[in-house]
């Protein structure tokens, strides 16, 4: 499974295949999901599961994903390949995707599921290996061919994946072909061109990208950024946030969207709430190590990359933090401002957790509400409480998909198997960061839908019905 020099080197050599050929290949492999029953393409999505859940495959596609980006940690992104992909294939085995998948007698309606086509999937560094695999097994669930695009810096780790999906779908006497992906030199330009020539685009990565789908011609469904602002509300079981806000903080060295970038804790349990974060393996900043770690966080306006999705050791040597750090497994930095002139509210892709404090619950939901505005609109919020009605307001007031409540951000946002959420790696943020969909994404983003329709007895209410109270109101 691991690329070897000589194989990397072979890769560059080889004479490349061109898009068109990549589409025309995609089309041709689909025709042998087409009329098989739901049977046989759900054996073909539980090859591509089994291609990176075999617990060899999930550890060295691990470690070869951080030897080839060096972002993120191999024991979280094993975990990664394993729970995502299991939760993703439990989800999508309770599903029918072709045929016929619903009937409504009384609506007169019969609904047909057809594929959409060949579907170009844009994927990122920090998900070399789970985010093809959870594309791919969506794309064939709903009898679709993929291509992927991957991040140029994880060619390597996403071609090894590719290649282990492959392999499976030939064992089990399907066409390669199902899933490929672009050859290097992956290059924006190549990237671009399968965009255009594709039935679909499925884009998780940069804005840059998100905003080039949107822009191709084609059907696109892309995702936002995050930067999750979580409250610790006064009812909340402080012991358990800080746990699960640490187990999730530190998962895969923050890079994932839904990790938890600032922390707003009421004043009232503020100080408690603080040692119980500090007890879980959070190091909080003095004011003087603040500002050296804002200075070395950013270098030129943009994220140092000696920090990002690194471990603590490597924030320690670069802030200089003193001997009192040592061992911590996050650093908070506490922050008063939001916006521009104030870096630590926006995301930071870091094991660096910005603390604010907020007077009440009213004030806490204005300052998340205040942080999702300047950065990761519509992704997600998530609230530590007992106090349920604070969690609903959360959800009925702010402009945001999802609200988790006294959950670990990071588990829970992309699917858990302790709440509903479908299994994803790739969460939409609807209009409220120009997304076009408002929901994690799923098997039906990748189906069309035939719609038979029959007579029914005829379903017309009187006018006085769908009029009176108005006329009675206001008059005719």
């Amino acid at each position: 499974m691991n690329a070897t020099p000589a194989a990397v080197q072979d890769a560059k050599t080889t004479p490349a295949v061109s898009v068109d050929d990549l589409i025309a290949n995609g089309r041709s492999a689909m025709k042998s999901l087409h009329g098989v029953g739901q049977a046989r393409i759900d054996e073909a999505v539980t090859a591509l599961a089994w291609s990176i859940y075999k617990p060899e495959n999930a550890r060295s596609l691990a470690q070869l994903a951080v030897e080839t980006t060096g972002l993120g940690e191999v024991e979280s992104k094993v975990i990664k390949n394993t729970r995502k992909t299991f939760g993703t294939l439990r989800d999508l085995m309770r599903v029918k995707s072709t045929g016929i998948i619903e009937e409504i007698p009384e609506k007169g309606l019969v609904k047909y599921a057809k594929p959409v086509g060949v579907v170009a999937a844009i994927t990122p560094s920090t998900n070399p290996s789970a985010t093809p695999v959870n594309k791919a097994m969506m794309a064939l669930k709903g009898g679709n061919a993929v291509v992927i695009a991957p991040s140029p810096s994880a060619w390597i780790a996403t071609n090894a994946t590719v290649e282990g999906m492959r392999a499976e779908l030939e064992k089990i006497g399907l066409p390669a072909d199902l899933v490929q992906i672009i050859p290097m030199p992956v290059t924006k330009e190549a990237t671009q061109e399968v965009m255009e020539k594709s039935d679909l685009i499925v884009c998780t990565g940069s804005q840059n990208n998100v905003k080039r789908a949107y822009s191709s011609g084609r059907p696109a469904i892309g995702v936002g950024a995050g930067n999750v602002p979580v409250i610790i509300d006064a009812s909340a079981d402080l012991g358990d946030a800080a746990e699960k806000i640490c187990a999730s903080k530190t998962f895969d060295h923050a890079t994932s969207c839904s990790s938890e970038n600032s922390l707003v804790i009421v004043d009232a349990v503020y100080d408690d709430a603080i040692k119980a974060l500090e007890k879980a393996g959070g190091y909080m900043a003095s004011a003087g190590e603040r500002e050296t770690i804002v200075d070395r966080l950013w270098q030129n306006g943009t994220l140092n990359r000696h920090v990002i999705a690194r471990p603590t050791e490597a924030l320690i040597e670069v802030f200089d933090l003193p001997d009192a750090a040592k061992g911590c497994k996050f650093v908070m930095v506490e922050e008063t401002g939001i916006g521009k002139g104030h870096p630590l509210s926006g995301e930071k892709l870091s094991l660096v957790l910005t603390v604010y404090r907020a007077k009440d619950f009213a004030d806490a939901k204005r300052l998340v509400t205040e942080i999702a505005e300047f950065q990761g609109k519509g992704h997600s919020v998530g609230i530590h409480t007992n106090d349920m009605e604070h969690a609903e307001e959360l959800a009925r007031d702010m402009e945001t998909v999802r609200v988790l409540v006294n959950q670990a951000h990071t588990f829970g946002n992309g699917g858990g198997f302790n709440n509903g959420l479908p299994f994803t790696l790739s969460m939409g943020c609807g209009t409220w960061q120009a997304n076009s969909i408002s929901d994690n994404l799923n098997w039906r983003c990748f189906i069309n839908v035939t719609h038979l329709v029959k007579t029914i007895p005829e379903d017309k209410p009187a006018e006085e019905e769908l009029f009176g109270a108005y006329w009675e109101k206001y008059g005719k």
